[in-house]
């Protein structure tokens, strides 16, 4: 219990720098905010000695910090006024293979083009606990290997013995199934990943499925006036589009006399106007080829 009140309290990285990367008089976005709490610790036990913990490595003029079941963040040494400080994942679930806990990922980094920063920190056996290299494979994500004497043992990394006796009975019922010809590989491989989400090891479909619909609700809040001009303009002119296509088709659109221009009323009369248009293919079906997939083209 102790270990998790701990790795609670833990904060993000924030390296000192005198030209203010995390001033608190400077916007927000310079500054380190993680877009979700990390996981709790699960996976071998013996390895929650590193919660609480941070690991540096530096390499030309970054310094990575890896903060096990936490996250891991880079940092740029420079003198430049605007030096890079981000975070490159957030402590998310383990990558399991063959009954091993091949390693963890670090999810939900800072954004990157079209998606967030991740990483993956392999666990090596090594004398000292220390991060040992840093690359990055593909545009926006990153692999770590860290060492540590606590992975040095043939069975530290093994999944089965973390799991409840509950879990274990039923993993052995999934292989007996398996072995009986009851099951095909692919339904084991299902089975397999219940009993991880429920033994905390992976993030639960649910709950991922949870958080995007967060994502959704948060894409609406703009940073900048700019974007919240531009998100304004593309819903001004997708109602006129529906409402057009409305009245080419001789339907009446119900709206307020009183017209309110705020980002969220357009948004309501954005709705409205594709339930509209939804509804009147329900009579004439001439225009099911206009509204197929008309709520994914803008949600």
């Amino acid at each position: 219990i102790g270990i998790f009140t701990i790795a609670g309290k833990m904060k993000i990285v924030e390296e000192p720098n005198t030209f203010g990367l995390n001033n608190p008089f400077l916007p927000q976005p310079n500054r380190l905010l993680p877009k979700m709490p990390p996981s709790p610790p699960s996976g071998p036990a013996h390895l929650f000695s590193l919660a609480g913990k941070c690991f540096s490595f530096v390499e030309s003029t970054y310094k990575y910090e890896f903060c096990p079941f936490h996250n891991v963040t880079q940092h740029e040494q420079t003198f430049r006024w605007n030096a890079y400080s981000g975070i490159l994942g957030i402590w998310h679930e383990w990558e399991i293979y063959n009954n091993t806990f091949v390693g963890m990922w670090m999810r939900e980094g800072d954004s990157c083009e079209t998606k967030n920063r991740e990483t993956k920190v392999l666990l090596i056996c090594g004398k000292n606990n220390k991060l040992a290299h840093v690359s990055e494979p593909s545009t926006c994500v990153y692999s770590l290997t860290f060492e540590t004497p606590l992975v040095c043992h043939p069975h530290s990394l093994l999944v089965y013995p973390t799991l409840t006796e509950v879990l274990r009975q039923k993993w052995d019922e999934a292989e007996q199934s398996l072995y009986d010809e009851l099951i095909t590989e692919q339904g084991y491989k299902k089975l397999l990943k219940k009993i991880f989400e429920e033994a905390g090891l992976l993030r639960a479909t649910e709950e991922m499925e949870m958080e995007k619909q967060n994502k959704k609700l948060k894409s609406l809040e703009f940073e900048t006036v700019e974007k919240c001009n531009k998100e304004y303009k593309k819903l001004y002119k997708e109602i006129k589009r529906l409402k057009d296509l409305l009245t080419q088709r001789g339907i009446v659109y119900e709206s307020n006399s009183a017209e309110n221009t705020s980002t969220k009323h357009l948004i309501h009369k954005l709705v409205t106007a594709k339930t509209s248009v939804l509804n009147s293919s329900k009579t004439n079906e001439h225009l099911h080829g206009e509204t197929a997939g008309i709520w994914n083209d803008t949600f």
